[in-house]
């Protein structure tokens, strides 16, 4: 039965070491929730934002409208502003957490794998930006919500191979909520909220429960 054990153990030690090697396993659930809260927080504001602007415009009014580019309005300026400082403190706060992460497992948090997890994230994000951009400089407010999600979740699962596979999960949720959306396009603040916020709390507490609650058995 020793020399079993001792096999068994071994065959672990192996197992951990091609994790280590072959995926990013840093990324902490804890992050998931931290950009979960300011996604919620800054759904929260840009409501408030909205429903008080000098031009009355609401949620259940904003419609697939076209412009030709004239200049951002005020409105347009605050909420692009407040885009820009949630992704930056959601990513401050994610980095925090994978950080700490980082230590305790003793792989680097800027590895080989790490950078193929932010290529292969980022590269779907950033033609999803283009998009985005294009869209505000026209107008069309109502499928920008849905568009996050979509080109956010085919990132997800185009990085999911080079982390923990649960995250292929939260990018079907992404992609499902965006396609709704499509064609709810005066809700989708509120999908935003529910993709952004919601499955990344939920996501991000399953997976701490799961793999920092407390230290794995060996």
């Amino acid at each position: 039965m020793s020399e079993q054990n001792q096999h068994l153990e071994s065959l672990r030690d192996i197992k951990k070491l091609m994790e280590t090697s072959s995926r990013f396993i840093s990324l902490s659930g804890l992050s998931g929730v931290a950009a979960g809260v300011c996604a919620l927080v800054s759904a929260w504001i840009a409501r408030v934002e909205i429903s008080d602007s000098a031009n009355g415009v609401d949620l259940t009014e904003v419609r697939n409208a076209y412009r030709q580019p004239e200049g951002y309005t005020s409105l347009e300026s605050r909420l692009i502003l407040l885009a820009a400082l949630t992704f930056i403190v959601a990513f401050c706060l994610a980095f925090l957490f994978t950080y700490s992460r980082s230590r305790k497992t003793g792989v680097p948090i800027w590895g080989h794998v790490a950078r193929k997890v932010m290529i292969n994230v980022s590269v779907p994000m950033i033609m999803g930006g283009l998009v985005i951009w294009r869209m505000i400089d026209y107008g069309i407010y109502g499928f920008i919500a849905p568009v996050c999600l979509l080109f956010y979740g085919l990132g997800l699962i185009n990085a999911s191979k080079y982390t923990f596979s649960e995250i292929r999960y939260l990018g079907y949720g992404q992609i499902i909520l965006g396609a709704v959306n499509l064609w709810m396009p005066g809700y989708g603040l509120y999908f935003w909220a529910l993709g952004f916020g919601v499955l990344h709390i939920v996501y991000g507490f399953l997976m701490w429960w799961k793999n920092e609650r407390q230290p794995q058995m060996a």
